[in-house]
């Protein structure tokens, strides 16, 4: 059966060829496996690609051990990880500031941001990770910049809504973004990227009155699929709401568990992707517990506290759940 390779393959391809480093050797990889045609004339291909990219994957991480620490490389904490994308003085700094404990450098000249800063937002009783990076603009892009984006689960891109540049700041991120296939709409098991509705943009500095006017250009010439989200560091407006909003795009829910006889814990909830059933979370609590659990019960999205449910059953936010086993 014949391949019929696309023109997106083929130019995944060329760009594995031109890469001069690891991580853009896996990016060229990545792709080609999100873009080759599914068939049976392409089986033995996918397993080629799947192959190469363990085998470059495996470089990379042994390469990281014996060099220096990767600062661009940011271990996910908390519920999801969230990364900032922004031109100079856009206000990433000064909101992972606002939202969460880290103390960035902040200061009215470009480039105080050299490498990513996380920190931990709260949001009711869990943490999301906030990362901040290193500003982009037409002439300097960081190197490292696409890992850490590609791995997150959200981005932020963040404008100066009082700049009358901002518009043309948001074309450049956005663009960048989907040259460099961290914005895709495919994806395969194990190719790293954000879906489009995974990406916000924030409207910083919303509380001048000249943001207004940017806004609405923005909304009427820029790129009619974004969202624009108002915010102020300064006022506070919206931050309280981009907190909600960061937690409904994660598309995750908290399950509180219990032991029988016992009060539930509802301080420290497993956090699993939206639609996970009971199965998924005996899968998280231990490898084994699905293999021994016997019975589960549910308080909360069950038609009455303490029904008896299925492992098929799908989970709701802050249900809690008693496992029994063997």
């Amino acid at each position: 059966m014949a391949a019929n390779l696309t023109p997106q393959y083929y130019e995944a391809e060329e760009a594995f060829k031109k890469a001069a480093s690891v991580e853009e050797k896996i990016a060229a990889l990545e792709e080609m496996l999100a873009v080759i045609p599914k068939h049976k004339g392409t089986e033995k291909m996918q397993a080629e690609l799947k192959k190469r990219l363990s085998k470059f994957r495996q470089e990379g991480e042994k390469k990281a051990k014996t060099s220096r620490v990767d600062p661009f490389n940011i271990e996910r904490q908390g519920a999801g990880q969230v990364a900032l994308l922004g031109f100079p003085n856009s206000g990433k700094s000064s909101l992972l500031a606002a939202m969460t404990r880290a103390k960035p450098k902040v200061a009215d000249y470009p480039f105080t941001t050299t490498v990513p800063l996380a920190g931990m937002m709260p949001y009711q009783d869990i943490f999301i990770q906030l990362v901040d990076t290193p500003p982009v603009t037409e002439e300097i892009i960081p190197a490292g910049l696409s890992g850490t984006l590609r791995n997150a689960d959200i981005l932020l891109v963040l404008i100066d809504a009082a700049n009358d540049d901002c518009l043309e700041q948001l074309l450049f991120c956005l663009n960048y973004l989907k040259e460099k296939k961290i914005i895709r709409e495919d994806t395969a098991p194990g190719v790293r990227g954000v879906a489009p509705d995974k990406v916000l943009v924030l409207a910083a500095r919303a509380d001048l009155p000249h943001s207004n006017d940017n806004m609405q250009i923005i909304k009427e010439l820029g790129p009619h699929e974004i969202e624009l989200f108002p915010v102020s560091n300064v006022t506070g407006l919206g931050l309280e709401d981009l907190r909600e909003k960061i937690f409904q795009m994660l598309g995750v829910i908290r399950i509180y568990t219990k032991i029988p006889g016992k009060e539930p814990d509802l301080k420290t909830p497993f956090i699993l992707k939206r639609s996970s059933t009971i199965l998924d979370l005996a899968e998280t609590i231990h490898r084994d517990l699905p293999r021994l659990m016997k019975n589960a019960r549910v308080w909360g999205s069950a038609r009455y506290d303490g029904q008896s449910v299925m492992r098929d059953y799908v989970l709701q936010d802050r249900d809690i759940v008693e496992i029994i086993s063997h």
